[in-house]
């Protein structure tokens, strides 16, 4: 393998104290936040440059990381948007020779982002699977063990966090204007380039709203339906866009919500949510769509999830689809509106395309045809 820069040693510290100890690339610095997993063999470039992994340091748990470089055009954000990066193998090479590309590690390090790699990441992730999601610190810099537990209890924990203001667009963006298409107003949590390209391609007009965007302002575009994005944190303190999101489901328009999107709606309806032992990452993750009695193979990446129990007893809102794993609610619907969203990413930008069909069912649900739920 061939290594990004000279070897020196880096140090990875669980917040009950285990410690591993590896090898440093990328940003030479000293991070801090929650440590998770990805279960994705492929779309490193993408996973690494979703939003959704603000305040996260993620583990990789497939062995080989950076063998192909990162490609011109394949991120889902301007750069990096994860805290760490843990991995057993990380290569400083670029298989990819197209125009614009270039290896992992300069990537990584311009935006900050720290690696330690040459860990037994299969004896890590077994550990958060037992303990679940934890605070952790990677530092690539000769700290005594005192700072190093100092800058964790100082860490905050995901749980209660709001994060979308690091990632929302910082005002009103239009992108396709001008297509004839049904005009989408899009409530930016920390949105993946994918997700929009898949409505533009569809002939779809959209406005990017900053999170933080009152009601009136958006209905004032006269919009034909909502999309509320994926984004990080936790959905339970962003009571303003929850309150903002409720008005919107009030005026009958269609709406899509995906992942922190279908949280949020379910938190506008009245139902909680509850932050998930290890979450779910990966692009492999079974759902069954109710309707169809179809399976999908589903790209995923959350920590929080709607209750199943109060989901179940809502008299508007009505379970569609079911991660086969561990049953969670995998998707929803009104049963009077036409609103509906999945805690997926429909778009699988990395992963496979069965769910894309969602996107016709919005686009449908944006015009006089209306059809019925699709698969």
């Amino acid at each position: 393998m061939a290594h990004p820069q000279p070897l020196h040693k880096a140090v990875l510290r669980l917040q009950d104290g285990t410690e591993f100890h590896g090898l440093a690339a990328g940003a030479q610095t000293t991070v801090t936040g929650e440590l998770c997993f990805n279960t994705a063999m492929a779309g490193y470039q993408e996973t690494f440059s979703d939003p959704s992994y603000t305040g996260q340091m993620l583990v990789m748990t497939h062995a080989h990381i950076g063998n192909y470089g990162i490609i011109e055009g394949e991120s889902e954000s301007k750069g990096p948007t994860l805290r760490a990066l843990i991995c057993r193998n990380y290569s400083g090479n670029q298989t990819d020779l197209r125009p614009g590309s270039q290896t992992l590690d300069p990537w990584l390090s311009e935006a900050g982002v720290p690696v330690i790699y040459n860990i037994d990441t299969r004896a890590l992730v077994r550990k958060l699977r037992r303990a679940g999601s934890l605070n952790a610190l990677v530092s690539t810099e000769d700290l005594s063990e005192e700072t190093r537990n100092t800058l964790l209890a100082q860490t905050p924990d995901m749980q209660g966090l709001a994060l979308v203001n690091e990632v929302t667009v910082p005002e009103a963006t239009d992108i396709n204007w001008q297509s004839a298409g049904p005009k989408i107003a899009v409530l930016d949590l920390g949105h993946k380039a994918a997700m929009l390209r898949q409505l533009t391609e569809r002939g779809a007009r959209l406005r990017i709203f900053p999170a933080h965007t009152q009601s009136q302002e958006i209905l004032a575009w006269e919009p034909d339906g909502f999309l509320i994005t994926n984004g990080p944190g936790d959905p339970e303190p962003l009571q303003q866009v929850i309150e903002t999101t409720r008005r919107l489901i009030a005026t009958d328009k269609p709406m899509l919500g995906i992942c922190l999107g279908h949280q949020i709606i379910a938190l506008a309806m009245g139902i909680p949510t509850y932050k998930m032992k290890h979450g779910h990452r990966g692009v492999n993750h079974p759902v069954l769509n109710l309707s169809t009695g179809r399976g999908e193979i589903t790209s995923q990446n959350h920590g929080f999830a709607v209750d199943a129990e109060a989901l179940a007893q809502h008299p508007d809102m009505e379970l569609t689809h079911r991660h086969l794993n561990d049953g969670t609610v995998a998707g929803m619907r009104h049963r009077s509106k036409p609103v509906f969203c999945v805690q997926y990413h429909p778009e699988a930008h990395p992963g496979p395309h069965d769910s894309r069909y969602l996107f016709d069912d919005f686009m449908h649900r944006l015009s006089p045809r209306l059809q019925s739920w699709g698969g």
